[in-house]
């Protein structure tokens, strides 16, 4: 009997699927990438950010935030009112579902984040919350 459920607390982390995806961005505020795609049976996404620029941090800071389209631009703008120790991002907002640390040129910064409150074919918008960058640097992220 032990056997059997030392087997069972196995199988989930057996069935667990994590898609290491990345983007980069530039001092011109733009992602590498317009859409990400995350395939439906990831159960995790494990996400890079680099910053290929030079600018530091407080001139051109980027940072990838993942929310529900329709929640993109209020988070936006809430996150204006914030700083940069709050990677300008509302705290403890539930509208946003990730986002990474907001870095300066030449650095990476990582999040990996669990796909189980994501809608397969939901609207969701990637974007940067810097200050004014969020109406250039955003994208889809597609999941399933």
């Amino acid at each position: 009997m032990v056997v059997g459920l030392g087997a069972m607390m196995v199988a989930p982390s057996a069935m667990a699927r994590v898609c290491a995806v990345s983007i980069d961005s530039n001092d011109q505020m733009q992602f590498s990438s317009r859409q990400i795609k995350v395939a439906a049976d990831c159960s995790e996404v494990d996400l890079t950010l680099r910053h290929t620029g030079k600018l530091a941090v407080t001139a051109m800071g980027h940072n990838w935030v993942l929310t529900r389209t329709a929640d993109y631009q209020p988070v936006a703008l809430a996150g204006m009112r914030t700083s940069l120790a709050d990677s300008y991002l509302p705290k403890g907002d539930a509208r946003v579902l990730a986002h990474t640390k907001v870095i300066g040129g030449g650095e990476t910064a990582r999040v990996r984040f669990s796909t189980k409150g994501l809608q397969k074919g939901g609207d969701y918008t990637f974007f940067c919350s810097f200050p004014g960058h969020f109406a250039m640097m955003k994208g889809t992220f597609v999941f399933g």
